[in-house]
């Protein structure tokens, strides 16, 4: 009977269309529910989307729509995204479908039940897009500590959680399983940044917006992000908090890994895990804290007008061709990066060089010298050895790295076999050995070597380009294709035809291609500014209000003189300048260490903004702020004077 292997990702929050950056989790879980079900687990995957909060009920309002139909809009739009991606989910759940609501208020009433929520009231400060409160101390100039944005004050009734009386077991259940939380860094950082520090009870509902599972027993209370969206992972099973669970739940609970992003992490290491002891539920085997996929070096946002989006990539590049990049060029441990540079030297190099130039060869070579019959290996010489020992070792060395979720490093060790096999070709020529009759065989027996090589590395691509390897597959006419046939180096069927060589990719004409990427943002901002149409989704910049003279005339510019500059403590970002401006000092903290020593910066006439209201940064008193311009390839220049011209003059 097959081992049951439950994943999950974390669910989408409906506020908005997911970017590539999202899209990333669900094609990395898809990629482990493959290759878990190849290797003979009765796997179940499931994903879905998160569909309350205030944000939500805000962003309807705005829209002039109920917030249902906003969330059906988004909701539409995840699982389209996630099955033009070919992602292979059992189960997609919304946290609005009636059996999850239902469970969510069983839930929560069996906690107060047994008094682990109890009524109270919250004063503090609240975070909107965190959905988040937050004491005095906790905020810093009025921002969110976790994400920056502006708290607001709010005082409200609600439930509490007692986190703290579960806070001793959950400690002691992350010592004693040290691949609980993933990677190490996250377990470390969730111990000494918040558990070993003490855990505040958690405010569980709200009543301030009345988009959310009410409780049942104070309907002017909602149930809170916390245990609505968390408690998916069960529900989307049929677990029953009040008796006997269904028949999913017994067979994949506990899951074996929760796929989530770093930023969510303490959520799912302490709040999800607490929830669980507290039902008498088994905690998870694994929940592993990925890394973000980067635009260049910043994180994606629309405000930053960096925001890619799958759909955009696949309409350039093709499906395989995205998942192959967003799973290869995401490290273990450190976030990952995508440009649409490097996304096309990727599949030049690997995709279209590597692969598609091997297999293209090789069949074109089978029907070239044989046409296409396939001839047994007769003559053995130490170099085909060679290339047997590195496919024969390659299922091991991908098991073991999938194993740890090192799905990069997976997919290294295929194209280390490819690599090999492309150098295979150019040691034994078999372009000349077909020259000479005598050497019939030998070629026969190089070829044979080849199309099993390719058929390894094909079958354990399967997981991460599933269309591609198929295509691999068809073109070599391979037969044995499972798992288990990789134990043997001779699934190639002698006497057999291969098919017809097709190109898998394409190269790009990279200068061809950014202009094409290039002008169809263009034309996607241009419609975007023309009010009779419908923003789209797609966007690339963020459209500017336009302000009058008056409101322009209100910046006050004038040039400063920087006299003394250096490094802000314990950041690598920012600098702290003293600035001269007419007949007083003023000091400045500006992100520009990343572009500027402060030897650079002592001496150089500054344009300065000098009305800004002071704030702090780091607990550094900045009084302005100096201009400067970046370019889209993060370049980044301060705006100075040109000649000589006294500080504090006005700038205009």
């Amino acid at each position: 009977m097959a081992k049951p292997y439950y994943i999950t990702t974390a669910i989408a929050y409906t506020s908005k269309t997911p970017h590539i950056g999202n899209t990333y989790e669900a094609v990395l879980a898809d990629s482990i529910a493959r290759y878990k079900r190849m290797t003979g687990y009765d796997v179940f995957f499931m994903t879905g989307t998160d569909e309350h909060g205030q944000k939500i009920q805000q962003q309807a309002e705005i829209e002039g729509i109920t917030p249902q139909e906003h969330v059906d809009k988004i909701a539409g739009e995840v699982r389209e995204i996630w099955d033009f991606m070919n992602t292979s989910y059992d189960k997609f759940i919304r946290t609005t479908d009636a059996d999850h609501e239902l469970i969510v208020q069983k839930i929560f009433k069996r906690l107060f039940d047994q008094g682990d929520i109890y009524k109270g009231s919250y004063e503090g400060f609240y975070c909107t897009p965190c959905e988040s409160f937050y004491t005095e101390s906790q905020v810093e100039e009025g921002m969110c500590p976790d994400c920056g944005a502006p708290v607001t004050k709010a005082s409200e009734e609600a439930y509490f959680f007692k986190l703290g009386k579960y806070e001793e077991r959950l400690k002691q259940h992350i010592i004693d399983h040290p691949d609980f939380i993933q990677p190490e860094s996250r377990k470390n950082e969730m111990l000494n940044n918040f558990i070993n520090k003490g855990l505040q009870d958690l405010c569980v509902s709200r009543t301030s917006f009345s988009w959310g599972v009410p409780v049942t027993f104070d309907e002017k209370h909602v149930v809170y992000v916390w245990i609505d969206a968390l408690s998916n992972y069960i529900t989307g099973l049929g677990y029953n908090p009040e008796g006997e669970s269904g028949e999913l739940f017994n067979k994949y609970w506990p899951a074996d890994v929760h796929l989530i992003g770093k930023d969510i992490l303490r959520f799912h290491t302490i709040y999800w895990p607490i929830m669980l002891m507290a039902l008498d539920v088994p905690l998870p085997g694994k929940i592993f804290g990925h890394p973000w996929l980067m635009f260049g070096e910043d994180k994606m946002s629309k405000s930053k007008g960096n925001t890619i989006y799958a759909k955009q990539l696949v309409e350039h590049f093709g499906v395989d061709a995205t998942r192959y990049y967003v799973l290869h060029e995401m490290p273990f441990a450190q976030d990952g990066t995508l440009t649409y540079e490097l996304m096309i030297a990727r599949v030049n190099s690997d995709l279209a060089n590597i692969l598609g130039n091997l297999v293209n060869r090789t069949v074109a070579m089978v029907n070239k010298y044989f046409g296409g019959l396939i001839l047994p290996p007769s003559e053995i010489e130490p170099i085909d050895e060679e290339l047997q020992a590195v496919a024969l070792e390659l299922k091991a060395n991908v098991d073991t790295k999938m194993d740890d979720l090192k799905v990069a490093d997976a997919i290294d060790e295929i194209w280390t076999l490819l690599r090999r096999s492309n150098k295979y070709i150019d040691e034994t020529y078999p372009w000349v050995m077909a020259k000479d009759e005598s050497k019939k065989a030998r070629l026969g027996t190089v070829l044979y070597h080849l199309l099993e090589s390719i058929r390894f590395s094909a079958v354990l691509l399967s997981p991460f380009m599933p269309e591609t390897a198929t295509k691999i597959l068809e073109q070599i006419n391979a037969k044995a294709t499972d798992y288990a046939s990789l134990d043997a180096f001779d699934g190639t069927v002698v006497g057999d035809k291969v098919g017809i060589g097709e190109v898998l990719f394409a190269r790009i004409d990279e200068k061809e291609k950014l202009e094409a990427i290039f002008a169809e943002n263009e034309a996607i901002n241009t419609a975007i500014s023309d009010k009779s149409g419908e923003p789209k989704d797609e966007v690339v910049e963020e459209v500017v209000e336009e302000i009058t003279f008056d409101e322009f005339m209100k910046v006050q510019m004038k040039v400063g003189e920087v006299i003394a500059c250096e490094p802000v403590p314990k950041t690598n970002k920012l600098l702290v300048s003293k600035i001269k401006i007419g007949d007083e000092v003023r000091q400045i903290v500006s992100g520009i260490a990343k572009y500027y020593t402060p030897e650079e910066m002592v001496g150089k006439k500054v344009v300065v903004v000098t009305n800004l209201k002071p704030i702090k940064l780091r607990g550094m008193l900045s009084e302005g702020m100096i201009l400067a311009a970046s370019d889209e390839a993060g370049n980044l220049k301060a705006v100075t004077i040109d000649g000589d011209i006294e500080s504090g003059s006005e700038v205009r």
